[in-house]
């Protein structure tokens, strides 16, 4: 400590204090790499003001956007084992997980919540990219029958939000057991000719794109989401071929017939309502 110390008072002595400054208070696109102010970018739903681009955006408040004023309940998760197969790699499961539900302050990857939307009861599922990669195991599976029942007992129709990198591969064949369960529970929800209805958001790939996501009966994707199973770099390896530009986006699908409707954030929810005041009167039984 230096001797001049003991001779500055104490308020003056504060002022030359380092402040602490809150991280993340500017951020880079990943679209167009300019600076956005954090605040701006939340404000914007997530969205580049400058170029357009869709970042992640936090379940939470892409649902209280969605509802009407905001006001969802959130349901329970079913319980599921919490590490079948005592995996371990560079770290525990289990402490994957708690890493994970401390971050996000969620059970796992998926959110079901229910609500309604222009005053029709809606069930969502929703994907936590933020959440081990929005990888889907037993507890996601679990969640997507747990709201497909959910839909059919409310008479609802059931909204699935993915945003996920597939399987997770620390539940090994329990995980990839969950794309035909999640097939069933979209069958489900038809069989009681309610509608499914998929946004997918970036990115949905791996077991998820090739299960529930492929399934809806009426399908959009927000704009530059990267969709598909096999990453390009993978398949192009395997090819040895140039792939097509834009290959994999929501924009290529959409082309190709596996997207039906690509829709920015700022629009999805008139979007989704209208699309709901059209089928309302076949969900009433």
């Amino acid at each position: 400590m230096s001797w001049l110390t003991h001779f500055i008072p104490p308020k003056i002595r504060s002022l030359g204090k380092k402040r602490d400054v809150p991280e993340s208070l500017w951020l880079s696109c990943l679209g167009c790499e300019k600076m956005i102010f954090q605040k701006h970018l939340e404000d914007n739903l997530f969205m580049c003001p400058h170029c357009g681009h869709h970042a992640m955006w936090p379940v939470a408040a892409r649902l209280a956007h969605l509802f009407d004023d905001g006001y969802y309940q959130i349901l329970p998760l079913p319980t599921v084992p919490l590490d079948p197969l005592g995996f371990r790699d560079q770290k525990k499961y289990t402490d994957r997980l708690k890493d994970a539900r401390q971050k996000t302050k969620e059970t796992d990857a998926v959110t079901l919540a229910v609500g309604k939307v222009g005053g029709v009861s809606v069930v969502v599922a929703c994907f936590n990219f933020a959440f081990i990669g929005g990888s889907m195991g037993m507890a996601a599976g679990e969640a997507l029958i747990q709201g497909a029942r959910t839909a059919v007992d409310k008479t609802a129709c059931f909204l699935m939000v993915s945003s996920s990198g597939g399987a997770r591969m620390q539940e090994g064949i329990l995980s990839l057991m969950q794309m035909p369960r999640s097939t069933i529970a979209v069958q489900m929800v038809k069989e009681a000719r309610l509608p499914v209805v998929m946004l997918m958001a970036h990115p949905t790939t791996g077991g998820v794109a090739a299960s529930f996501a492929a399934l809806g009966d009426i399908t959009f994707a927000e704009p530059g989401a990267i969709i598909g199973f096999t990453g390009a770099r993978v398949i192009q390896e395997t090819l040895r071929q140039p792939l097509p530009e834009g290959f994999q986006t929501a924009e290529f699908q959409k082309k190709h017939g596996f997207v039906d409707l690509i829709t920015s954030r700022s629009v999805f929810r008139e979007a989704f309502s209208n699309l709901l005041q059209t089928l309302q009167h076949s969900m009433i039984r």
